[in-house]
């Protein structure tokens, strides 16, 4: 009786059941209902925050006094408008307009804050964490008496004392909160130091930071990459918070925690006015954490998605 070989059919039909990893990458990134949700609403405040010049109804800086505090168009008053969809502030400037320009400031002052934390944190961590030894202990320092100073408490008094304004904002942010790059950075990189692909490009007598740059930074991305959409949401929320009381970005700049600082007055009367912009700053903090979030999970090797 002949025996067939079925080694070659059952070889093909492994390559055509088995998804290749690319396919296996978007179902994990499609299915994610989390990163989905969070990059929808991210790129749709983007898109708000790109086209404002162009899609603001109104000047967001012009104040019509005769026109203040119109009511958004899902009330019964009689003084709603389409003209004014999402109603006016107590100086008569429109909602919507100065919505889609606080996007602008939100997102500019959240990234690069977080850009600039992220470089003075990965380099402290990633050094520490390759070095070890003297290098280690005198960032552990570093990063010990950062974290003895509250970040609101010395924002506030640096902001009080030099002033502010959007770039201060930005440096002051951006050198406070790069602590959490730091520490998971230095995690990171003592795993994947002693590991093979390392030790090999030492022995080839690869240069220092030739090593760190192709061997140790791209296999810990997957960890600056959760770190980043965090520290992009807390700079946008520290921001607010510096806004609300008064020491963020000065009027008549349309950032969302300003706008809830001028409607303070007003929350028992005129609730809308820090509704929306509290509505904004919470889908905007929310959409950059799922994504992180998801990001993760998706580029996690054992695909907790």
């Amino acid at each position: 009786m002949a025996v067939v070989d079925t080694s070659a059919v059952d070889a093909r039909a492994a390559q055509i059941t088995e998804p290749s990893p690319g396919a296996l990458l978007r179902r994990r990134i499609f299915g994610h209902a989390g990163l989905m949700i969070g990059v929808t609403v991210l790129a749709v405040i983007f898109l708000m925050a790109l086209l404002a010049p162009w899609i603001s109804p109104h000047d967001p800086f012009d104040q019509i006094l005769d026109r203040k505090l119109i009511p958004p168009i899902w009330t019964d008053s009689p003084k709603a408008t389409w003209v004014h969809p999402l109603g006016t502030d107590q100086l008569g400037r429109d909602y919507l307009s100065r919505l889609f320009w606080g996007a602008r400031i939100s997102l500019l002052i959240g990234f690069a804050a977080m850009l600039i934390s992220g470089v003075i944190g990965t380099t402290i961590g990633v050094l520490a964490g390759y070095f070890g030894g003297k290098v280690d202990m005198v960032a552990n320092f570093i990063i010990t008496t950062r974290l003895s100073m509250p970040v609101v408490l010395v924002a506030l008094a640096v902001v009080s004392m030099i002033g502010s304004s959007l770039t201060v904002v930005i440096w002051v942010l951006g050198l406070l909160i790069w602590d959490r790059f730091a520490v998971v950075m230095r995690s990171a990189t003592m795993q994947v130091r002693n590991l093979d692909f390392v030790a090999a490009a030492q022995a080839l007598g690869c240069s220092t930071p030739r090593i760190i740059l192709t061997e140790i930074l791209p296999n810990v991305a997957n960890h600056l990459i959760v770190v980043a959409t965090i520290e992009m949401a807390h700079a946008i929320l520290l921001e607010a918070a510096l806004s609300f009381l008064g020491l963020g970005v000065q009027p008549p700049e349309p950032s969302w925690g300003l706008m809830i600082s001028e409607a303070k007055g007003l929350m028992f009367f005129d609730a809308w006015l820090i509704a929306i912009p509290g509505t904004a700053l919470f889908l905007l903090v929310l959409s950059i954490n799922l994504m992180g979030d998801g990001v993760r999970d998706v580029t996690a090797p054992d695909g907790r998605s």
